[in-house]
């Protein structure tokens, strides 16, 4: 067996066994949750196992609070991604748009807030526009 084979059995080992701990402690955790039901603490619990993420929720949090808690995330991409990604200012611009859609969901959004999101509307055209430009 040559050392790229070696190597290559390791890196394959190593990404199953974390796998595997990722498994094992989702599994783990599952286990957790029941025993809170069992004393009448609800807790939701959503897993994307290949992405490796599991969320959790308590048992009143609603659609609108695990929206701002799905764009936070959103925002802390567009944040780290900088402009080194040509697609940053349209996803930034983009979250910044839901951010106070989703801030002002349950009420009126004032002419101030409208004038932003066309503002953020007007640079995601402009990024559109600069991308069509590099691919032609």
């Amino acid at each position: 067996m040559s050392l790229t084979d070696v190597c290559l059995q390791n890196t394959n080992d190593s990404f199953e066994d974390m796998t595997d701990d990722f498994s094992k402690f989702h599994d783990a955790l599952l286990e957790l949750i029941k025993s809170f039901e069992q004393e009448n603490v609800l807790v939701k619990a959503h897993s994307d196992l290949d992405s490796k993420i599991i969320r959790i929720y308590g048992e009143r949090s609603d659609a609108l609070a695990l929206a701002k808690a799905g764009l936070e995330e959103v925002g802390e991409l567009a944040y780290t991604t900088a402009e080194h990604h040509p697609y940053w200012n349209m996803l930034y611009n983009g979250s910044q748009i839901l951010k106070i859609v989703l801030e002002k969901w349950n009420q009126t959004l004032t002419e101030e807030e409208l004038k932003e999101i066309s503002w953020y509307t007007d640079e995601i055209k402009n990024s559109i526009k600069n991308l069509v430009t590099r691919n032609e």
